[in-house]
């Protein structure tokens, strides 16, 4: 074989080679693909394998049949009750019908752009008709439903399927925090200084009322005792006087003998007075005697 039949050979090798890359094309296990004709549909191809296609005529425009991820960044909405809380979410979606989403947004990177105004608004819209309680509350799965719904139903006119749209993270933006902790904090040690007031106002009623009652209490006990004292002595005097009644002579000399060992029983007492002195009536003479 000679060098011209070889250039030849080669020559006709590269022209199938370019010819079969013209006419054939793969579709991967997780692709899907659509096949225009001089801009106009022939085929959507969902199936995966080797496929034909006429050259220079037709074109082959590949797209994925797995799910997608949506991951915006955090943006920041007002509830109904004026609350701004800063909101995380994700979307997961596929591309259910490739004509209509090539006609309408032809790459992913512009079906995210898209898809993520449309999730911003029904966020905006939904939750702009919610308080935080509900956010909060197991409410938030209906809110989340809401959301979805309206996000699958503005994506399917560009032949998108929303299979789930979650709130990842719903929290106060930093600057609100802190002002909320601060208008807490501030609460807080109010309360704690009343509560320490109203505590020590009651502490002084509690001492009060307790001083009251001792008094009340030391007055009576002061009465009852009295009353008691002044019932002993009248039976004191009573005894005394029936005991004087019996003897007058016996009483005035158990008298007088109370009188001498008072007066007398210390053993350093000097008294001065005249033998015959009333006092020493009974010295040397029993009752008897005078």
């Amino acid at each position: 074989m000679n060098r011209a039949t070889l250039t030849l050979a080669g020559i006709a090798a590269v022209v199938l080679l370019v010819l079969a890359n013209s006419v054939l094309f793969v579709v991967g296990q997780a692709e899907q693909a659509i096949v225009l004709r001089l801009g106009a549909h022939r085929a959507t191809i969902k199936e995966p394998g080797l496929h034909a296609k006429m050259p220079f005529i037709e074109d082959v425009y590949r797209y994925d049949l797995r799910l997608l991820s949506l991951d915006p960044l955090a943006e920041q909405i007002i509830l109904n009750d004026n609350k701004r809380i800063e909101v995380d979410t994700y979307t997961r979606y596929r591309i259910a019908d490739p004509l209509k989403f090539f006609q309408a947004l032809r790459t992913e990177r512009q079906a995210s752009i898209q898809l993520n105004q449309i999730v911003s608004s029904a966020l905006r819209r939904v939750l702009g008709q919610a308080m935080l309680p509900q956010i909060l509350s197991d409410e938030r799965a209906r809110i989340m439903e809401d959301i979805q719904k309206e996000v699958a139903e503005q994506a399917l006119q560009y032949g998108v399927a929303v299979v789930d749209v979650r709130i990842r993270r719903a929290d106060l933006p930093e600057e609100t925090s802190q002002s909320i902790y601060d208008r807490m904090k501030s609460e807080r040690e109010r309360q704690a200084k009343e509560l320490r007031a109203q505590g020590f106002e009651w502490s002084q009623q509690i001492k009060a009322r307790a001083d009251r009652e001792r008094t009340v209490i030391l007055a009576e006990a002061q009465k009852q005792a009295n009353v008691a004292r002044a019932q002993g002595d009248v039976e004191s005097a009573k005894v005394y006087n029936e005991a004087y009644g019996r003897d007058a002579r016996f009483y005035d000399f158990y008298r007088s003998l109370e009188a001498y060992r008072k007066a007398l029983g210390g053993g350093e007492t000097t008294m001065v007075l005249s033998p015959d002195s009333d006092f020493f009536r009974y010295f040397g003479n029993g009752p008897g005697r005078r």
